[in-house]
């Protein structure tokens, strides 16, 4: 059989699934790491920083050095750091004299395989000789929301019928979707973004950065992740300390109920979206993004903020696939550095997304309605920056 894009897009399909997997896995274990090896919360918190740092660090070097390196083989060693990683949380604390390092090692492994897939992953797609392109980035960001439903959902039906006591053997088994993923990459046919089968003196790093059009893409991209991760991570919490519900109900209706929301959007946006204007989509979307984190922390009723929460999941759907889309569709000679740069800009806003979240709760007393507030400034600056991106393509078209 001819293996052809449809081929390659269900193989980056699995990629995505896997950077589901290598973030949102981890966390479900934080206890039963506390509890099996004596480690402290505290220090076992630390893994979520390291985490983000690794595919920080991941980020950058791509941007840097993507033009040197075989896409096809990063690609795959993309997807054996991912299955090395979730082994090594299986091994590596059993057999190291200090269990602590064996988890560091298992999170910089899962970080780097993250990492290299999210900054690869959406330009092999976006190379797909397919008609259109938003339908496939929306479509393929939307396997980022089903692989963190089935890492969730799966994970705590294993747990609760099968023992937390056998979590090994399920990480083992977690380690086989990587895997197959690393098989399929390399047979797939790759495919490569205009701009980079071009001589690299085509693509001159001060081309992005002079652009005024690429640091709006990439302050959209910043909000972007800072809108999604900072409701997604407090939303459990909100719901249990704020709210009064249980903490089973809370993890249900906050990170599960949030990623199935924004997975559903984000499977709608890909089949209505030769019907639908992105940018005009991406205006409802940011304008609905605020009044879902003004509704969560502002109703006097536990049903409304709960709307709220499900609201933003819906919101924050378009935004980052949507922002790759109109950077690619704006600056044509971007290539894999540009997707990078503006993947690094979305890891950052992940992480300052909840940490500042965190910190105004801390400063007000633990009042996470004052943290929802605040954060409705950055789906507020998305949509202050669409009309002058839109504004700056107009008058770049009309010059030429």
């Amino acid at each position: 059989m001819k293996l052809n894009a449809k081929h390659t897009m269900g193989a980056s399909y699995i990629g995505y699934t896997t950077q589901a997997l290598a973030i949102n896995y981890a966390p479900l274990l934080f206890i039963t790491f506390e509890n099996s090896y004596g480690i402290s919360i505290s220090k076992i918190s630390l893994l979520i920083a390291i985490s983000f740092v690794t595919q920080l660090l991941v980020d950058a070097f791509e941007a840097k050095f993507s033009s040197r390196f075989d896409t096809r083989i990063s690609i795959i060693a993309g997807h054996i750091c991912s299955a090395l990683g979730l082994v090594s949380y299986a091994i590596l604390p059993e057999i190291l004299p200090d269990a602590f390092v064996g988890l560091v090692i298992a999170t910089v492994l899962g970080g780097i395989g993250g990492g290299v897939i999210e900054v690869l992953i959406s330009p092999i797609v976006e190379a797909c000789p397919t008609k259109n392109k938003a339908k496939a980035m929306s479509l393929l960001h939307s396997f980022y929301c089903w692989g963190t439903a089935l890492t969730i959902l799966i994970s705590s039906l294993f747990f609760s019928f099968v023992g937390i006591e056998r979590w090994r053997s399920l990480t083992c088994l977690w380690a086989l979707i990587p895997m197959a993923g690393a098989v399929m990459f390399s047979v797939v046919p790759i495919y490569k973004l205009e701009a980079d089968t071009k001589d690299q003196e085509y693509l001159p790093k001060k081309n992005l950065s002079r652009s005024p059009l690429f640091w709006a893409f990439v302050a959209m991209m910043f909000c972007a992740g800072a809108a999604e991760m900072a409701m997604i991570q407090w939303a459990s919490s909100f719901a249990e300390a704020v709210l009064g519900i249980d903490k089973t109900a809370g993890d249900l209706l906050g990170p599960f109920a949030f990623a199935i929301f924004m997975g559903v959007t984000r499977l709608a946006y890909a089949f209505m979206s030769k019907k639908i204007k992105l940018a005009a989509f991406f205006m409802v979307s940011a304008a609905l993004c605020v009044i879902s984190y003004l509704l969560t922390a502002l109703s006097p009723y536990p049903l409304l903020s709960l709307v709220g929460c499900t609201l933003c999941g819906i919101s924050v759907a378009v935004m980052w696939p949507g922002t790759y889309s109109l950077a690619t569709e704006n600056i044509t000679f971007g290539g894999v550095r540009m997707f990078a740069l503006l993947a690094l800009a979305g890891d950052v806003g992940c992480v300052v997304g909840p940490s500042v979240a965190g910190f105004i709760a801390d400063a007000f007393g633990n009042d996470l309605r004052i943290s929802f507030i605040v954060s409705a400034l950055f789906p507020l600056a998305i949509l202050l920056l669409i009309p002058f991106i839109l504004s700056y393509t107009k008058r770049q078209n009309t010059r030429n």
